[in-house]
């Protein structure tokens, strides 16, 4: 109970300093001195923050707790007040309280508590900024800092199911050209009709290699911009489509596919943001296996895309409350999230 108490206590502390991308410094200091005051050596890299439990040893496994600090800025939606914490029937209110704070507080005190006792493993704990934004300045940043990393351990809200696989994204940005012409005349090419043919193949196109855990690949058109005058053809047609890759291909390969598919011109934003997975012979999953916890694809990017080394997703909270207004965690998913991290690392086996 005490350490469930400490956990909620931090949880709504965090809660009440905004962390929003690429402005988490009060929320860096904050945690900084909460782990000095608790007897670690706390590292620090920008609003990135690490420390190692003693005891570590090179010739060993590393296994890391990574969960990020930073949130989205609150929907103007909200009918509380995002960052003053608000326990009500339950659920803990707040922005950031299911995306991650859970996470990076059932972490760090599952930290605490491990380093206490010893394990197979050496044990890190790296929180991280700007995940929201899939900024340089987060986890690749962090891990560029860390020793080797044997075994990832992402919190993110997945409700303690075990996250093996996870979605990469790729964004792409599309344009289909015309010919500018008078409304009035049949003169110009409508760039806007030649986009709705590209729209329509990403809206309907089928793509043959689907991954059994995380399904096919998802193509959503989000952002359209074209004309200047209501009595101009437009030249032009820009639009977005956003890309949930599966693990049966590489955004590089997906990208040159696309574009022998479509008139528009194509331009990837970035191919950096890959689908992982991890061995599902991995200890760890074996681990969640004895545990009965469910294993699943998830459909959510996470900084797991930014990791080199075997991850496993798992976190408390819902992914469907993830940037919601009024975002909540239920106090009993604090509790299990607890319990669960601790049986799932404490005495682990690499």
């Amino acid at each position: 109970m005490k350490t469930l108490d400490e956990t909620l206590a931090l949880l709504q502390q965090l809660i009440r300093i905004p962390s929003l991308s690429r402005e988490e410094k009060a929320c860096a200091d904050f945690l900084e001195q909460y782990l000095c005051e608790r007897g670690q050596q706390v590292n620090r890299c920008g609003n990135n923050l690490w420390c190692q439990a003693p005891g570590f040893d090179a010739s060993r496994p590393t296994v890391l707790l990574n969960s990020h600090i930073d949130t989205v800025v609150p929907a103007s939606s909200w009918t509380r007040q995002p960052f003053e914490p608000l326990v009500e029937d339950g659920r803990l209110y707040g922005l950031g309280s299911n995306d991650a704070g859970a996470s990076v507080c059932c972490l760090l005190q599952t930290f605490l508590i491990l380093s206490q006792k010893p394990q197979y493993y050496n044990l890190i704990l790296g929180l991280s900024c700007e995940e929201e934004v899939t900024g340089t300045g987060g986890i690749e940043t962090l891990m560029q800092e860390l020793p080797p990393i044997s075994l990832a351990i992402v919190g993110e809200p997945t409700g303690m199911r075990a996250a093996v696989a996870e979605k990469g994204l790729m964004v792409l940005d599309c344009v289909a050209h015309g010919q500018a012409g008078h409304a009035a005349h049949t003169t110009g090419v409508n760039a806007i009709y030649k986009a709705m043919k590209d729209i329509e193949w990403f809206r309907t196109a089928s793509l043959p290699r689907v991954s059994e855990l995380l399904g096919p690949v998802k193509m959503t058109v989000t952002v359209i911009q074209a004309g200047s005058r209501h009595n101009i053809i437009p030249d032009t047609c820009s639009f977005t489509v956003d890309i949930r890759v599966n693990e049966q291909y590489r955004n590089e390969e997906l990208c040159e596919y696309i574009k022998t598919q479509v008139d528009c011109d194509v331009k990837a934003r970035s191919y950096r943001l890959s689908s992982s997975g991890i061995d599902l012979e991995h200890p760890v999953v074996s681990r969640c296996r004895e545990l009965g916890l469910e294993l699943y694809g998830s459909p959510t990017l996470s900084d797991q895309a930014r990791m080199s080394c075997p991850s496993l997703k798992i976190g408390p909270g819902d992914s469907l409350r993830s940037h919601t207004a009024d975002e909540y965690v239920c106090l009993d998913e604090i509790s299990g999230g607890l319990r669960l991290y601790e049986a799932l690392l404490d005495g682990l086996r690499l």
